[in-house]
């Protein structure tokens, strides 16, 4: 650093001693222009030196080595005039300067005057760099923002963002509130919906007194409004046991079963059916308040209107869910296994399936030309054979459906075997169906 910055000064003084030799000359200015240019470059590649050159040595501290005819030491910081001999005294590391004989007389004697004008240069030369230095820091400015601007509008987009419970209680508010439309009441409710999925924001939901404003919105004499709660009820009480327990208690069992029973379009009535089997999923308390409302005979009569075909997949997975659950309660223990086993040993199903006549309203969903409700049906009539078996075997439109069954999916498993499936769809299927054949032969 020290070399460069004496390397800086001899440049500034040649200039001043080429300045007086052309003075007389039209390229007088291009030149000190361009040692000027060369001088800023050599300088500022570390800007380090170019600020210790900036900052640390103020014009009036500048200070010009009058060398003599003998070598003398050369301290950091001074200048050299042009002519000087320069020399490293490797066993001191210090520069030596001696002024050269040419040179000697000349500068003795105008040496004061060279001294006032380097200074002068070096002065003019500092101003200049502060103004391209300030001048490159008003373009960085112009260009970027300041960080503490930039802070300020991401804590403002911060407020903008609104929070789950803040949308909900906007879209409460917006439903509550008289002069907001129907169809701005459903747009809230669907809103609603999509967040409640979330099980934090169901149970929010409770606690801003949004379920229960929900649950009586099945009372309203809307049918779209109606539908829609429905379809928010089903969602906030999904695997979400605390609100499940909130619904119960705040009626909405009682309410989806009254809308089941009443005349409403298929539409509303598949999302009370959702509703419903979320309600009642791994919650045998409302199994229980369901069987005591008469849910079982409900769903019967249902499942029997006319123009409902569409809803009796539904229902009967409803009921094969709930036979399932306690069935499988053995397999799952846990700490509250006991108190569940209590719970489920009250939710007295499949006598209340037999005495509905179930037995022979599930065998009729294996005339329907759908897979998938083929399907079901099979698992709902497996599920309840200890009770209904004798049924079975006085089914005779049961058996032969069996039977024609048997031989299609024989058919649809060779043609799976055929493209390389050996345990597709349909066999599973044709398992299903096997295994009612050999359980109704059973004594």
């Amino acid at each position: 650093m020290i070399y460069l910055r004496a390397y800086c000064d001899f440049l500034l003084y040649k200039i001043m001693m080429t300045r007086r030799i052309m003075q007389k000359k039209w390229r007088l200015g291009l030149s000190i222009a361009l040692w000027l240019v060369s001088v800023h470059l050599i300088c500022a590649h570390n800007e380090k030196v170019g600020s210790t050159l900036l900052e640390d040595e103020d014009s009036e501290d500048l200070e010009v080595f009058r060398p003599t005819d003998k070598w003398q030491t050369l301290k950091p910081g001074q200048a050299v005039p042009a002519g000087s001999h320069v020399r490293l005294n490797l066993q001191t590391g210090q520069r030596e300067v001696k002024m050269g004989e040419e040179e000697g007389l000349k500068y003795g004697r105008d040496g004061n005057r060279y001294t006032e004008e380097l200074k002068e240069s070096l002065k003019k030369f500092k101003e200049g760099m502060d103004d391209s230095v300030d001048s490159k820091q008003n373009a960085v400015r112009a260009q970027f923002r300041p960080i503490e601007e930039l802070k300020k509008d991401m804590e403002a987009l911060d407020m903008l963002v609104e929070t789950d419970v803040q949308v909900m209680r906007r879209l409460l508010n917006q439903f509550n509130n008289t002069n907001s439309t129907t169809e701005e009441k459903i747009t809230a409710l669907l809103d609603l919906e999509y967040l409640v999925h979330q099980v934090d924001n169901a149970q929010n939901l409770v606690s801003m007194g949004g379920m229960q404003l929900v649950i009586n919105v099945l009372n309203s004499t809307d049918i779209r409004l109606q539908e829609s709660a429905a379809f928010v009820l089903g969602s906030a009480v999904s695997s979400n046991p605390s609100v499940q327990v909130e619904a119960i208690e705040g009626g909405a069992l009682q309410k989806l079963l009254t809308l089941l029973a009443t005349q409403r379009p298929i539409t509303v009535k598949k999302k009370v059916l959702f509703a419903v089997a979320s309600l009642l999923r791994h919650f045998p308390f409302a199994q229980s308040h369901f069987l005591k409302l008469g849910g079982v005979q409900v769903l019967s009569e249902l499942f029997q209107t006319p123009g409902t075909e569409p809803l009796r997949v539904r229902i009967i997975t409803v009921l094969y869910d709930m036979i399932i659950e306690k069935v499988g309660m053995d397999l799952i223990p846990d700490s509250s296994h006991q108190e569940r086993l209590r719970q489920y040993a009250e939710v007295s199903l499949l006598p209340v399936l037999v005495e509905q006549g179930w037995c022979s309203l599930v065998p009729e969903l294996l005339a329907s030309p759908e897979h998938d409700c083929r399907e079901k049906a099979l698992r709902t009539l497996l599920a309840m054979m200890a009770q209904c078996q004798t049924q079975y075997k006085q089914n005779p439109a049961l058996t032969a459906s069996l039977s024609e069954l048997q031989k299609q999916y024989q058919e649809l498993v060779l043609t799976e075997q055929d493209v390389g499936e050996q345990d597709g769809y349909f066999a599973e299927i044709l398992a299903l169906v096997d295994s009612m054949v050999v359980k109704m032969r059973q004594v």
